[in-house]
């Protein structure tokens, strides 16, 4: 099982979970979690004027060995309004624009999309049950 948690932060109420929503899918082979503004095919919705995030963001898909993966989807344009970085016990990688990235089995951590432009993230937390 697959949990996330998503928060939209803006300078204005940083530290604050108010909007926090959540959604959660089997570790089975092709299930999907979708990250975006799109709401017609994204679990999990941005506000609509945070244009630094596309439609369909980020994607959190289930391999054939149950475990997850995460891709930063590539959108419309060539260069991203935002950067994308997964977060581990206090270690951060940047995820690659149209790039993959394991998820630890049976971890937890974040992954946040920020803001090029602003002081605006979105934080989506992840635990991975086994």
């Amino acid at each position: 099982m697959l949990e996330l948690t998503m928060a939209a932060v803006s300078a204005a109420d940083a530290g604050a979970t108010a909007g926090m929503r959540m959604a959660e899918a089997p570790s089975e082979p092709g299930a999907v979690l979708r990250v975006g503004r799109d709401a017609s095919v994204c679990r999990l919705v941005t506000p609509e004027d945070w244009l630094f995030v596309s439609r369909v963001h980020l994607e959190f898909r289930c391999g054939p060995d149950g475990a997850w993966r995460l891709t930063w989807l590539r959108g419309s344009q060539p260069d991203p309004s935002s950067e994308v970085r997964l977060v581990i016990g206090g270690h951060a990688q940047p995820v690659a624009y149209g790039g993959t990235v394991p998820l630890p089995a049976g971890g937890t951590g974040e992954v946040v999309v920020q803001d090029r432009t602003g002081p605006r993230s979105i934080d989506v937390g992840f635990h991975h049950e086994v």
